[in-house]
């Protein structure tokens, strides 16, 4: 069993060459700067870290251009989950020309920030299916940014193309800080009757109250493994967002308590999971 791990979720980004409305607001404002290889990787270092994929988090495919020319020149990023527009009606041509440019080998994956648009049944939408369909065929992965309400719109589109594969971001942000929702839980379960769709254990410090200890994570950490199962949990750390309420090392200290009593999971969760969800070489 490989002691491997594979951060699966973390962000880089520039001001200066997009804006990104998500930052609005004063909770937002430490993120309001450039985050590059050069913050992350003693933080990789520190906390024994071998490789990361890069996810996109703007609609923007130069944004996507520049994750890639990251990944061309750093050893340490294996992975990047791009954008191409959905709704173009283009998507072959979109990700062919992204895999011609340097790193473009790297390209493991599309992502749409699917919960900030205001339809709940986006996912469902004809073209938007087609889209998805034409970047399964690619062979990549898509990952799936949801919270509750779009999570009966992402089942019925994993059901549709059960040759796909699908990753589900920051468990569908459960609303932790408003306490526990059943209502998430039954529709987090349905979606992982799909054995094509894996998990990642990310984003959760910035869903619950400032201050979390880490055991207020156990509950919602055990849940996705009792549902998704050893073989479909990766962990992700959501860097930098996740500063806005821990460091690198407590999101890693959350992952680690889910493995602490079932050593045999750490392999396939830190590890070998990512390869399975991402066709990594």
């Amino acid at each position: 069993m490989s002691n491997r791990i594979i951060d699966t979720h973390q962000h880089f980004w520039n001001l200066s060459t997009g804006t990104y409305p998500w930052m609005a607001g004063d909770a937002m404002r430490p993120l309001r700067r450039h985050f590059g290889p050069q913050d992350l990787q003693p933080l990789l270092v520190e906390n024994g870290i071998s490789a990361t994929i890069i996810v996109q988090c703007r609609h923007d495919m130069a944004e996507t251009r520049d994750l890639l020319a990251i990944a061309a020149s750093h050893d340490f990023v294996i992975g990047v989950v791009g954008w191409v527009d959905l709704e173009s009606g283009n998507v072959p041509g979109q990700i062919d020309a992204l895999r011609a440019l340097p790193g473009g080998d790297k390209l493991v994956g599309i992502r749409h920030n699917v919960h900030d648009e205001p339809d709940a049944e986006w996912l469902c939408r004809p073209a938007v299916q087609d889209a998805v369909g034409a970047v399964i065929s690619a062979g990549l992965t898509f990952d799936l940014l949801v919270r509750s309400r779009e999570l009966p719109a992402a089942t019925l589109l994993v059901r549709r193309y059960p040759q796909g594969r699908f990753v589900l971001d920051h468990l569908a942000k459960p609303p932790i800080a408003q306490g526990f929702s059943h209502a998430w839980h039954e529709a987090l379960e349905v979606l992982a009757e799909s054995d094509n769709v894996w998990c990642k254990v990310s984003g959760l410090v910035t869903e619950a109250a400032p201050g979390a200890s880490v055991e207020t994570f156990d509950h919602y950490t055990q849940i996705a493994l009792a549902v998704f199962g050893q073989s479909r949990v990766l962990f992700g750390s959501d860097w930098p967002v996740c500063t806005l309420a821990a460091t690198y090392l407590k999101v890693k200290t959350v992952a680690e308590r889910l493995v602490a009593a079932q050593p045999e999971l750490a392999g396939r969760f830190f590890h070998l999971n990512a390869i399975d969800a991402y066709n990594l070489g």
